[in-house]
Parts: structure tokens; C-alpha cells; sequence
């Protein structure tokens, strides 16, 4: 779904984008941070980056929905980290982790599988648009690696062990659709290290809804996704109602893509799903023992 300034990036990036087999560039080292740097200033740079004018005016009109300063604080996230998101797509949060994370850090986007045989126009024109948000403002976002995310042909997000945070926003539905879901949860608790977050924001679903029901209306259940987290060897720490939506009565025609920003119903009601706004989501915190 969804260039790198310097050449060996480059070059990585040309094989994702068209299935050109290729070395995986080493990773940037990061620049120290001070032993002066407290909380208060990451915390800071995460709100500046969050409002960064340089950031798209639309993607900033859907922090209402996304609050994306609240929910990468409730992850934890950190100027120093080594951060995989997965499936970044077009790049609304890459917007905010990679300028973050370009002095002190590294930010990973594990998009989806462009170089395989069957990949579709669409995933190929995703990453390609991704890396050219990259390569247009090197200083701004430094040199993020892009690799590719889908059990059981893609599994390297990083490096073994590497990650201190991963994070999906909106996917698993996408995985239990695929039938890998279980697979993906196995690969994320592979890529962090000992004591590393795992952070999932998803479309939350009734309780008790089956598979079938939720491969229907993209609404996954909260227990579906922690018995996941669970299996792959996780341990559930917190969760936060910082992405619910009361006025979402999870009933529609077209499942969760009825709503916003989807809109799959085009203009039909349009005004009643804006009333209603982008779905009720569950914000879930797992961590890796160690």
C-alpha cells in the first residue's frame, strides 16, 4: 500500500517498487541523545512534529478522528527509538514518526509486498508514493528503510529483535481477511526487542462477533485481537479511549468503509455518516516479556 535520499536507500527502494531483487541498505545509526533529554522535550518535539505545517492540510483536518499526538503518546513512543509501522500506506503517520525520528532514532515503514509477482497497480502506485514523500525532503525526513510486510512471503519488518516499538493503525481486519492474522502477530513479537511495545489501533467490533462477521464489516472484536497478541507470546499491558466513538453504531450497508473517510456509498447519506465520523476504534497496548 503504500525515496530515499542517499543512494544505497535508493536503490532498496527501486527493488520494492518493481520486484528487482536486492542487498537490505545497513540502517542509519542513530545520533545519541544527551543524558539531559527528559520527557518534557520529546514530548515536545512529538507535539511540534504532530503540528507541523509541512504536514498535508488534509491529513492535519483528520487529527480530530486519528488524535495523533495522544495516541503515540500512549504508546510511548520516543525520539530515540527504532519504530516499525506497518502497512504506513500513503504516509499520514509517516508524516509525523519520520521527521520525529530522524536525529535520534529510525523509522522502518513495512508497506505492503510491491516486488511480488501478483502485487497490484495499486500497492505498486502506494509505495511509490511513499517513496517519493521521502525523496522529495531528505532534511526533513531523513532516511527512513522501507521493507515489505505479508505473512507468510514478507516476514522482514527489520531486523531480529531490533524494534522498541510497532505499530499498526487499522490493519488487522486486512489480516483476518488474508487469513494470516495470527502469522503477522508472530512476525511483530519476532522483529521487537525484549521489553518492546506492540501498538494497535483498530476498528472495534461487538463482542462476540465471528470471523465471517468480521471479514464482512471490517469491525474486529477487542478479545479476537488480545487472544492474537496472547498466542504470539505478548502480554496485554493497557488500553485507552483516546480513538472511541460513541456514535458509531457499527450497522451499515457497507460495513466500516460506509463511514469516513471511505465513504463507499458515495454521496448517499453522506451528511449522516459525517454526522457520525470515522469509526470507533480500540487503542491496545501489548508488550514483549524480557
Amino acid at each position: 500500500m503504500k525515496t530515499k535520499f542517499q543512494l544505497l536507500v535508493s536503490v532498496s527502494l527501486l527493488a520494492t517498487a518493481f520486484g528487482v531483487g536486492a542487498a537490505e541498505p545497513p540502517t542509519p545509526t542513530p545520533t545519541p541523545m544527551s543524558k539531559g533529554a527528559t520527557s518534557k522535550l520529546a514530548d515536545a518535539a512529538l507535539a511540534a512534529a504532530v503540528a507541523s505545517t509541512q504536514r498535508p492540510a488534509a491529513e492535519r483536518e483528520r487529527d480530530r478522528y486519528r488524535h495523533p499526538l495522544a495516541t503515540l503518546s500512549f504508546f510511548g513512543v520516543r525520539p530515540d527509538m527504532t519504530v516499525v509501522e506497518i502497512w504506513p500506506s500513503t504516509g499520514w503517520y509517516s508524516q509525523i514518526l519520520a521527521p520525529y525520528l530522524r536525529e535520534h532514532g529510525h523509522y522502518y515503514a513495512a508497506g505492503a509486498p510491491a516486488s511480488l509477482p501478483n502485487a497490484s497497480a495499486e500497492t505498486k502506485q502506494s509505495v511509490a508514493a511513499l517513496q517519493q514523500i521521502f525523496t522529495a525532503d531528505p532534511a526533513r525526513f531523513g532516511t527512513p528503510t522501507l521493507t515489505e510486510f505479508r505473512p507468510p512471503l514478507r516476514v522482514d519488518i527489520a531486523p531480529p529483535a531490533s524494534a522498541d516499538l510497532v505499530l499498526s493503525f487499522r490493519n488487522v481486519h486486512n489480516w483476518i481477511a488474508g487469513d494470516y492474522e495470527q502469522a503477522a502477530f508472530d512476525c511483530f513479537f519476532a522483529a521487537l526487542k525484549p521489553g518492546g511495545t506492540l501498538g494497535i489501533v483498530e476498528h472495534r467490533g461487538k463482542p462476540g462477533e465471528s470471523l465471517d462477521e468480521m471479514k464482512k464489516s471490517g469491525y474486529v472484536s477487542e478479545a479476537y485481537i488480545k487472544a492474537l497478541a496472547h498466542n504470539s507470546g505478548f502480554e496485554f499491558v493497557a488500553e485507552s479511549g483516546i480513538n472511541n466513538n460513541p456514535k458509531d453504531r457499527k450497522d451499515y450497508p457497507e460495513g466500516v468503509w460506509t463511514l469516513p473517510p471511505t465513504f463507499t456509498l458515495g454521496d448517499k447519506d453522506r451528511a449522516k455518516y459525517l454526522a457520525i465520523g470515522e469509526s470507533d476504534r480500540m487503542t491496545l497496548k501489548f508488550r514483549k516479556p524480557g
